[in-house]
């Protein structure tokens, strides 16, 4: 088990310490450069306590700075990936302030730290695959949809359950899936009515790249494309993704005239040419950590 402390620009021996101080978490690394992280609260169906959001940040904003680390599985422990958020606790309920505007600046305050545990996901240079299987409802697609990648086993399935408890959903999902959809009608749907849906409909709109009949087989999927990842240039698969994020919410002229200013730079990295030389030669090529 592993614990990210707090810090930038940290050796990989600084960054991660033997220890048990995650509650809600267990992260593993292996030799390839891939970290999996995995949600632990199995007994509570991985329900999102108010330990999940502090550590979920905790421990991406220290892989995001961890050098070792060039790729992220995430799954999930037990029976399904998370019933979502823990309404058992009461920390998860915002305090009460002493007038209208009052208990709304505390609210806001009190979202900000839910919404950037998901954000801190989609920040990280490093890709993350997300392996959903069982039940993934409310604040688990929050937590997926801030995903790169993401796959499921056949009997995974999903539901955008806030409305159902009164409430629009708040931490990421109304933002994100309808750019990942892609389909207004569909995402409406879903998110007006609050049904469950399967991990075939969820694959067929695009929600999951593939679906697998085992957790077994997801997860070695997941292993596979990280581990492809985690192989090549980690300034190109960082720069990859930070184009990614830019283009999705920019215009297309704002996005080309963002890559061309990040590779004028990027491409005078090492990188590059060891990647040039390798191919002329056929052979695999090497790159530094970042």
């Amino acid at each position: 088990v592993f614990l990210p402390k707090r810090g930038v620009g940290l050796s990989a021996s600084d960054s991660f310490a033997m220890a048990g101080e995650l509650k809600t978490l267990v992260v593993t690394a292996n030799e390839k450069g891939v970290f999996h992280v995995e949600l632990a609260r199995p007994q509570a169906q991985n329900a999102m306590n108010w330990d999940f959001w502090n550590e979920m940040k905790q421990v991406f904003d220290g892989l995001a700075n961890n050098s070792d680390c060039r790729a992220i599985v995430l799954s999930a422990r037990g029976k399904g990936f998370s019933a979502g958020l823990d309404v058992s606790d009461p920390r998860n309920i915002p305090a009460r302030g002493e007038d209208v505007a009052r208990t709304g600046l505390k609210f806001i305050t009190h979202l900000t730290v839910m919404q950037d545990a998901c954000t801190a996901v989609e920040n990280c240079m490093k890709p993350t695959i997300a392996v959903v299987h069982g039940a993934c409802v409310g604040a688990g697609i929050d937590l997926i949809t801030a995903c790169d990648i993401r796959l499921c086993s056949a009997d995974a399935y999903y539901s955008i359950r806030e409305v159902a408890v009164g409430l629009a959903a708040d931490v990421g999902t109304l933002a994100r899936l309808p750019k990942i959809v892609g389909n207004d009608s569909v995402v409406r749907e879903l998110a007006l009515t609050a049904r469950d849906f399967s991990a075939e409909e969820a694959r067929s709109m695009g929600l999951v790249s593939r679906v697998h009949p085992t957790l077994e087989d997801a997860m070695k999927d997941a292993q596979a494309v990280a581990q492809r990842i985690a192989a090549l240039s980690p300034v190109a698969v960082a720069g990859t993704k930070k184009n990614l994020n830019f283009a999705r919410d920019h215009t297309v002229a704002d996005a080309l005239d963002y890559v061309r200013s990040w590779n004028a730079c990027m491409l005078q990295t090492d990188d590059f040419t060891k990647a040039l030389a390798a191919a002329m030669k056929k052979s695999k090529p090497t790159f530094s950590k970042l």
